[in-house]
């Protein structure tokens, strides 16, 4: 049995898995492997015990072309297993990647957009802007939300790659139950830090996406570059002239979980969920054996001494390049 944990705001009463979520986008992606992302969300269902939720995180936007489908997959995942309808806490999010726009038209047409491609099947339980519209004041957005939860259209509110500045702002209209922020040995700025404190001291929770470092602290991608998934190549500590620096940390880092008796993605885990106790990692994965290894990771416990040679690793080897991408074909508007 899993390790668990509360979330925070309005959905403090509510228990998820400290490890057992998903970030839904990397979970089945193309139809032809639906079944096995419906094997990999049960397998870590399944291992909750009685009253915890999953945390699946989805998008407007997580679809292989940028689009609903990710959504639509749950929706059959629904249809088929109703009875693990109430056994997860479902994430939505708006449009991103240069989309974003938290104007109150676009957000309630991104929320009505989310809740027809689930088809009655699973209401929203948070709802949250996939980064923060730097055009809109983060009080208008929230207002935004805070009128569609009132009337119904989902329960909860959460904020995306927010600063520490612009959470306490949010919050200080309506109680925010979860911030999604990208955290993993890789990618640990000052700002993340300054999250994370917020977030501790206003009592709300952090999903904390890639903390595989997009894959890279696994010790399996040798080159980036020759890899099959066009997002890694597309990382700025992906390119050459970055990654034959950034290698030595992963190779550092993935030493010390041999010596730990852990993959490297496990400890990778166990660092994410360490920070705090409403930290909550979100690996994805489409294969039920990778998402039950990634679990696992959650039992994992880090001693002072594990945390301080973690720290001495990431203080010896440095990431070169920051966690944006290597193209300004995105805008990924990060720390709004």
């Amino acid at each position: 049995m899993v390790k668990t944990t509360r979330l925070g705001g309005t959905a403090k009463d509510v228990v998820v898995g400290k490890v057992a979520n998903t970030d839904s986008s990397m979970v089945g992606l193309a139809w032809a492997y639906v079944y096995d992302a419906f094997d990999t969300i049960k397998s870590g269902i399944d291992l909750l015990p009685p009253g915890a939720k999953m945390m699946l995180n989805s998008s407007e936007f997580y679809g292989p072309n940028w689009d609903i489908a990710n959504i639509e997959l749950l929706a059959r995942f629904y249809e088929k297993y109703p009875e693990y309808v109430d056994k997860t806490f479902l994430s939505g999010a708006a449009k991103s990647f240069g989309l974003t726009s938290s104007k109150p038209e676009d957000l309630r047409r991104s929320v009505d957009i989310c809740i027809k491609a689930l088809r009655g099947t699973k209401k929203i339980d948070l709802f949250e802007p996939a980064r923060i519209d730097r055009d809109v004041s983060i009080e208008d957005t929230m207002h935004a939300l805070v009128e569609m939860v009132r009337e119904g259209k989902f329960d909860h509110i959460g904020l995306s790659e927010c600063s520490a500045a612009t959470l306490r702002r949010g919050y200080a209209v309506y109680p925010i139950s979860v911030v999604e922020i990208e955290i993993s040995p890789m990618v640990y700025e000052e700002e993340t830090k300054r999250v994370i404190a917020a977030c501790a001291e206003l009592d709300v929770a952090i999903a904390a996406y890639s903390p595989l470092g997009g894959g890279l602290t696994t010790g399996m991608i040798k080159d980036p570059m020759q890899t099959t998934g066009h997002w890694i190549k597309s990382l700025n500590v992906s390119q050459p002239e970055n990654w034959e620096y950034n290698r030595r940390f992963v190779e550092a880092f993935a030493g010390y979980a041999a010596k730990k008796g852990c993959t490297p993605a496990q400890l990778s885990i166990a660092w994410v969920a360490a920070l705090g106790e409403k930290i909550i990692p979100l690996p994805g994965s489409s294969k039920k054996e990778r998402n039950l290894e990634n679990i696992r990771g959650g039992d994992i416990e880090l001693s002072p001494d594990d945390l301080a040679e973690i720290a001495r690793i990431m203080k010896e080897n440095p990431v070169k390049g920051n966690r944006g991408l290597a193209t300004k074909a995105i805008d990924l508007k990060l720390w709004g």
